[in-house]
């Protein structure tokens, strides 16, 4: 039996781009919240979903940003224009969720100021506009939905300029529900399926493959192998 510590060591694989998850357009008033709404009357957790980003978040080589930062070509007529940052923010934030990390780099990359950048994150997220946890927390369903381990998830995170240490809790309280363990376990009964009648050691080599690319540990794909594909 081949042993899936050793093969993963023997054969490192990089989260697939495939594997990545995208943002999409989450089309909302968010003007009139941040002109003055009470914070209160919103009442509402912002950022549920998270798909996919235009073409241009990812830059003219067609590769994904770490954070976000791909710079802008705007001419500012004033790098201090709290209104001109403001609507620049809430433009992007109508493209597409976002935590506050990778929306502070789109905002410098368009040339603004940082103390007026950070004055827009700070109203943002005073009227709830942005939410770093709840971003976080959307990440990690998606991430969870394509089958996606521990490893991967943190890594999907930190890509989307999600804090380190917030990545690391959120990931750590997914972990203790079982999210990325039944994430395994889907992965595992859907390489079975596909594999059905060939060789078990082809079997087993293709849902590590897979697994490694998707970020799960060794151990949990040791005991779905074992499971499942024997």
């Amino acid at each position: 039996m081949i042993d899936a510590e050793a093969f993963l060591r023997s054969n490192p694989v990089a989260i697939a781009p495939q594997d990545c998850v995208d943002d999409r357009a989450d089309t909302s008033s968010r003007m009139r919240m941040f002109e003055g709404a009470p914070v209160e009357a919103t009442g509402e957790r912002r950022f549920e979903s998270v798909d996919g980003e235009s073409a241009a978040d990812r830059g003219t080589s067609g590769r994904w940003p770490v954070t976000g930062a791909a710079h802008d070509t705007d001419d500012l007529d004033d790098a201090d224009d709290e209104d001109s940052c403001r609507d620049a923010a809430l433009r992007l934030l109508d493209a597409a969720p976002r935590s506050s990390g990778a929306l502070r780099d789109r905002l410098l990359g368009k040339g603004y100021a940082e103390d007026t950048v950070e004055c827009v994150i700070e109203r943002l997220i005073a009227v709830r506009l942005l939410n770093d946890e709840d971003y976080a927390e959307s990440v990690i369903r998606v991430c969870a939905g394509r089958m996606m381990g521990r490893r991967g998830a943190v890594m999907e995170l930190s890509r989307k300029g999600v804090d380190r240490a917030l990545a690391q809790q959120v990931a750590d309280e997914a972990e203790r529900r079982g999210v990325f363990e039944d994430a395994a376990w889907e992965l595992g009964r859907r390489v079975a399926r596909k594999t059905k009648g060939l060789d078990r050691q082809v079997r087993q080599r293709r849902f590590w493959s897979a697994g490694g690319r998707k970020g799960h540990s060794p151990e949990t794909l040791r005991r779905v192998a074992a499971e499942l594909l024997n």
